[in-house]
Protein backbone atom coordinates (compact mmCIF):
# COMPACT_ATOMS: atom_id res chain seq x y z
CA UNK A 1 0.00 0.00 0.00
CA UNK A 2 1.46 3.68 -1.12
CA UNK A 3 1.38 6.86 0.67
CA UNK A 4 0.07 9.67 -0.75
CA UNK A 5 3.58 10.78 -1.53
CA UNK A 6 4.66 7.61 -3.00
CA UNK A 7 1.21 7.40 -5.09
CA UNK A 8 2.45 11.27 -6.75
CA UNK A 9 5.84 9.82 -7.30
CA UNK A 10 4.81 6.69 -9.45
CA UNK A 11 1.93 8.50 -11.04
CA UNK A 12 4.42 11.89 -11.90
CA UNK A 13 1.66 14.02 -10.62
CA UNK A 14 2.56 16.72 -7.23
CA UNK A 15 1.10 16.00 -3.90
CA UNK A 16 -0.95 19.03 -4.34
CA UNK A 17 -2.37 17.34 -8.03
CA UNK A 18 -3.44 14.24 -5.94
CA UNK A 19 -5.23 16.68 -3.15
CA UNK A 20 -6.93 18.92 -6.16
CA UNK A 21 -8.04 15.28 -7.94
CA UNK A 22 -9.70 14.47 -4.89
CA UNK A 23 -11.62 17.37 -4.21
CA UNK A 24 -13.23 17.68 -7.28
CA UNK A 25 -14.50 14.13 -7.60
CA UNK A 26 -11.99 12.42 -10.37
CA UNK A 27 -9.60 10.57 -7.70
CA UNK A 28 -11.65 8.76 -4.82
CA UNK A 29 -10.15 9.57 -1.52
CA UNK A 30 -9.72 6.07 0.37
CA UNK A 31 -10.52 5.84 4.00
CA UNK A 32 -8.04 6.34 6.74
CA UNK A 33 -6.54 3.13 8.21
CA UNK A 34 -5.95 2.25 11.94
CA UNK A 35 -2.81 4.57 12.43
CA UNK A 36 -5.01 7.44 10.39
CA UNK A 37 -3.07 7.57 7.02
CA UNK A 38 -4.56 7.19 3.84
CA UNK A 39 -3.03 4.55 2.00
CA UNK A 40 -3.32 3.96 -1.64
CA UNK A 41 -3.46 0.93 -4.06
CA UNK A 42 -2.23 -0.12 -7.37
CA UNK A 43 -5.65 0.83 -8.96
CA UNK A 44 -5.33 4.13 -7.75
CA UNK A 45 -1.85 4.85 -9.83
CA UNK A 46 -3.32 3.27 -12.67
CA UNK A 47 -6.44 5.73 -12.26
CA UNK A 48 -4.25 8.92 -11.35
CA UNK A 49 -1.35 7.90 -14.30
CA UNK A 50 -4.90 8.17 -16.75
CA UNK A 51 -6.10 11.16 -15.45
CA UNK A 52 -2.73 12.89 -15.76
CA UNK A 53 -2.22 11.35 -19.64
CA UNK A 54 -5.75 12.91 -20.23
CA UNK A 55 -4.69 15.99 -18.97
CA UNK A 56 -1.40 16.33 -20.25
CA UNK A 57 -3.14 15.75 -23.46
CA UNK A 58 -5.29 18.97 -23.17
CA UNK A 59 -8.79 16.96 -21.70
CA UNK A 60 -10.59 19.99 -19.77
CA UNK A 61 -10.77 17.98 -16.08
CA UNK A 62 -14.51 18.73 -16.75
CA UNK A 63 -14.94 16.12 -18.90
CA UNK A 64 -11.93 13.74 -17.56
CA UNK A 65 -14.43 11.46 -15.47
CA UNK A 66 -16.35 11.16 -18.86
CA UNK A 67 -13.69 10.13 -20.60
CA UNK A 68 -12.77 7.75 -17.28
CA UNK A 69 -15.05 5.78 -17.79
CA UNK A 70 -16.64 5.66 -21.36
CA UNK A 71 -16.67 2.92 -23.47
CA UNK A 72 -14.49 3.02 -26.44
CA UNK A 73 -17.19 4.13 -29.07
CA UNK A 74 -18.01 7.48 -26.52
CA UNK A 75 -14.36 7.89 -25.70
CA UNK A 76 -13.77 8.32 -29.66
CA UNK A 77 -16.56 10.56 -30.23
CA UNK A 78 -15.38 12.44 -26.79
CA UNK A 79 -11.92 13.50 -28.22
CA UNK A 80 -12.66 13.93 -31.51
CA UNK A 81 -14.88 16.65 -30.06
CA UNK A 82 -12.26 17.85 -27.99
CA UNK A 83 -9.66 17.86 -31.13
CA UNK A 84 -12.20 20.22 -33.09
CA UNK A 85 -12.46 22.32 -29.52
CA UNK A 86 -8.30 22.30 -29.69
CA UNK A 87 -8.05 23.26 -32.91
CA UNK A 88 -10.14 25.96 -32.43
CA UNK A 89 -8.19 27.45 -29.79
CA UNK A 90 -5.05 26.95 -32.12
CA UNK A 91 -6.52 29.09 -34.74
CA UNK A 92 -7.17 31.43 -32.34
CA UNK A 93 -3.90 31.75 -30.94
CA UNK A 94 -2.67 32.15 -34.79
CA UNK A 95 -4.78 34.83 -35.15
CA UNK A 96 -3.13 36.45 -31.37
CA UNK A 97 -0.04 36.12 -33.12
CA UNK A 98 -0.76 37.61 -36.53
CA UNK A 99 -1.88 40.70 -35.09
CA UNK A 100 1.07 40.76 -32.37
CA UNK A 101 3.54 40.21 -35.60
CA UNK A 102 1.72 43.34 -36.98
CA UNK A 103 1.95 45.96 -34.66
CA UNK A 104 5.22 45.82 -35.11
CA UNK A 105 5.58 48.74 -32.72
CA UNK A 106 3.35 50.87 -30.07
CA UNK A 107 1.86 53.42 -33.12
CA UNK A 108 0.17 50.17 -34.27
CA UNK A 109 -1.60 49.73 -31.07
CA UNK A 110 -5.23 50.84 -30.96
CA UNK A 111 -4.89 52.49 -34.23
CA UNK A 112 -5.77 51.92 -37.77
CA UNK A 113 -3.36 51.22 -40.95
CA UNK A 114 -4.37 54.93 -42.11
CA UNK A 115 -2.99 56.54 -38.66
CA UNK A 116 -0.49 54.25 -38.46
CA UNK A 117 0.75 55.10 -42.62
CA UNK A 118 0.15 58.93 -41.88
CA UNK A 119 2.57 58.79 -38.36
CA UNK A 120 5.55 56.92 -40.42
CA UNK A 121 5.07 59.34 -43.49
CA UNK A 122 5.00 62.20 -40.81
CA UNK A 123 8.16 60.71 -38.89
CA UNK A 124 10.07 60.32 -42.47
CA UNK A 125 9.59 64.06 -42.54
CA UNK A 126 12.15 64.66 -39.76
CA UNK A 127 9.59 64.85 -36.92
CA UNK A 128 10.66 63.88 -33.51
CA UNK A 129 9.30 60.85 -31.64
CA UNK A 130 8.38 64.15 -28.87
CA UNK A 131 5.74 65.21 -31.72
CA UNK A 132 5.07 62.07 -32.91
CA UNK A 133 4.44 60.46 -29.43
CA UNK A 134 1.48 62.69 -28.17
CA UNK A 135 0.08 62.77 -31.83
CA UNK A 136 -0.54 59.28 -31.61
CA UNK A 137 -2.25 59.37 -28.79
CA UNK A 138 -4.39 61.60 -29.66
CA UNK A 139 -5.35 59.66 -32.87
CA UNK A 140 -5.77 56.78 -30.68
CA UNK A 141 -9.14 58.88 -29.00
CA UNK A 142 -10.11 60.12 -31.92
CA UNK A 143 -9.96 56.67 -34.19
CA UNK A 144 -11.86 55.13 -31.85
CA UNK A 145 -14.55 57.95 -31.57
CA UNK A 146 -15.02 58.55 -35.00
CA UNK A 147 -13.47 55.59 -36.94
CA UNK A 148 -15.77 56.12 -39.68
CA UNK A 149 -13.82 59.50 -40.38
CA UNK A 150 -10.46 58.67 -39.87
CA UNK A 151 -9.98 57.67 -43.15
CA UNK A 152 -10.65 61.19 -44.78
CA UNK A 153 -8.96 62.77 -42.36
CA UNK A 154 -5.64 60.84 -42.60
CA UNK A 155 -5.84 61.72 -46.72
CA UNK A 156 -6.03 65.34 -45.18
CA UNK A 157 -3.55 64.94 -43.63
CA UNK A 158 -1.00 63.06 -45.41
CA UNK A 159 -2.14 65.67 -48.22
CA UNK A 160 -1.01 68.32 -45.75
CA UNK A 161 2.81 67.05 -45.59
CA UNK A 162 3.18 67.98 -49.31
CA UNK A 163 3.30 71.34 -47.64
CA UNK A 164 6.93 72.30 -46.91
CA UNK A 165 5.21 75.01 -43.86
CA UNK A 166 3.44 72.38 -42.33
CA UNK A 167 6.55 70.36 -42.36
CA UNK A 168 8.15 73.56 -40.86
CA UNK A 169 5.27 73.87 -37.67
CA UNK A 170 6.11 69.72 -37.16
CA UNK A 171 9.84 70.80 -36.53
CA UNK A 172 8.96 73.86 -34.86
CA UNK A 173 6.57 72.32 -32.32
CA UNK A 174 9.79 69.33 -32.17
CA UNK A 175 12.15 72.43 -30.90
CA UNK A 176 9.70 73.77 -28.42
CA UNK A 177 9.13 69.96 -26.71
CA UNK A 178 13.05 70.38 -25.89
CA UNK A 179 12.87 74.17 -24.89
CA UNK A 180 9.21 75.35 -24.26
CA UNK A 181 9.66 78.30 -22.52
CA UNK A 182 11.20 80.12 -25.31
CA UNK A 183 9.58 82.93 -26.01
CA UNK A 184 10.62 83.67 -29.52
CA UNK A 185 10.21 80.22 -30.59
CA UNK A 186 6.71 80.01 -29.41
CA UNK A 187 5.62 83.47 -31.32
CA UNK A 188 7.31 82.08 -34.58
CA UNK A 189 5.20 78.71 -33.97
CA UNK A 190 1.97 80.89 -33.37
CA UNK A 191 2.59 83.13 -36.03
CA UNK A 192 2.98 79.97 -38.66
CA UNK A 193 0.06 78.59 -37.35
CA UNK A 194 -2.42 81.40 -37.84
CA UNK A 195 -0.59 81.63 -41.45
CA UNK A 196 -1.74 77.88 -42.50
CA UNK A 197 -5.17 78.46 -40.39
CA UNK A 198 -5.76 81.42 -42.39
CA UNK A 199 -5.06 79.00 -45.17
CA UNK A 200 -7.27 76.28 -44.11
CA UNK A 201 -10.14 78.52 -43.44
CA UNK A 202 -10.15 79.92 -47.35
CA UNK A 203 -9.82 76.60 -48.78
CA UNK A 204 -13.17 75.78 -46.38
CA UNK A 205 -11.39 72.74 -44.64
CA UNK A 206 -12.46 74.40 -41.33
CA UNK A 207 -16.07 74.69 -42.15
CA UNK A 208 -15.99 70.43 -42.65
CA UNK A 209 -15.19 69.90 -38.59
CA UNK A 210 -18.66 70.16 -37.92
CA UNK A 211 -19.29 67.16 -39.90
CA UNK A 212 -16.06 65.33 -39.13
CA UNK A 213 -16.20 66.35 -35.23
CA UNK A 214 -19.98 66.71 -34.12
CA UNK A 215 -19.20 65.77 -30.33
CA UNK A 216 -18.31 69.30 -28.12
CA UNK A 217 -18.29 66.97 -25.05
CA UNK A 218 -15.40 65.34 -26.83
CA UNK A 219 -14.20 67.77 -28.25
CA UNK A 220 -12.92 69.19 -24.77
CA UNK A 221 -11.43 65.97 -23.63
CA UNK A 222 -9.34 66.62 -26.87
CA UNK A 223 -8.59 69.89 -25.57
CA UNK A 224 -7.67 68.69 -22.27
CA UNK A 225 -5.66 65.88 -23.34
CA UNK A 226 -3.95 68.18 -25.20
CA UNK A 227 -3.17 70.60 -22.80
CA UNK A 228 -2.00 68.17 -20.25
CA UNK A 229 0.17 66.30 -23.39
CA UNK A 230 2.48 69.77 -22.79
CA UNK A 231 2.45 72.77 -21.12
CA UNK A 232 3.50 74.46 -24.00
CA UNK A 233 0.38 73.98 -25.33
CA UNK A 234 -1.04 76.74 -23.06
CA UNK A 235 1.25 79.32 -24.15
CA UNK A 236 0.48 78.18 -27.49
CA UNK A 237 -2.98 78.99 -27.30
CA UNK A 238 -2.86 82.33 -25.79
CA UNK A 239 -1.15 83.01 -28.61
CA UNK A 240 -2.84 81.85 -31.70
CA UNK A 241 -5.91 83.41 -29.51
CA UNK A 242 -4.05 86.96 -29.69
CA UNK A 243 -4.07 86.06 -33.34
CA UNK A 244 -7.87 85.75 -33.82
CA UNK A 245 -8.33 81.76 -33.36
CA UNK A 246 -10.25 80.54 -30.76
CA UNK A 247 -10.20 76.51 -29.77
CA UNK A 248 -7.41 73.85 -30.04
CA UNK A 249 -8.53 70.71 -31.32
CA UNK A 250 -11.45 72.80 -33.44
CA UNK A 251 -10.41 75.81 -34.24
CA UNK A 252 -12.40 78.69 -35.47
CA UNK A 253 -11.78 82.33 -36.37
CA UNK A 254 -12.64 84.89 -33.49
CA UNK A 255 -15.75 87.19 -34.17
CA UNK A 256 -13.93 90.37 -34.18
Amino acid sequence: MLTIGQLASYAGVTIRAVRHYHHIGLLPEPERDASGYRTYDAAAVVRLIRIRTLADAGVPLARVRELLDADPETFADATAHIDQQLRAQIRALQEHRRRIALLGSGDSLALPKDVVDYLDRLRATGASEAVIEPERDAWILMAARWPEAIPALMAEKTAQLANPRVVQLYRLIGRIAEDWQEEELLRETADLMSELLEEAAAGGELDRQDEQMPDAAFIRLMDSFADAAHPAVARLRELIAERGWTGWTRIEKRLP
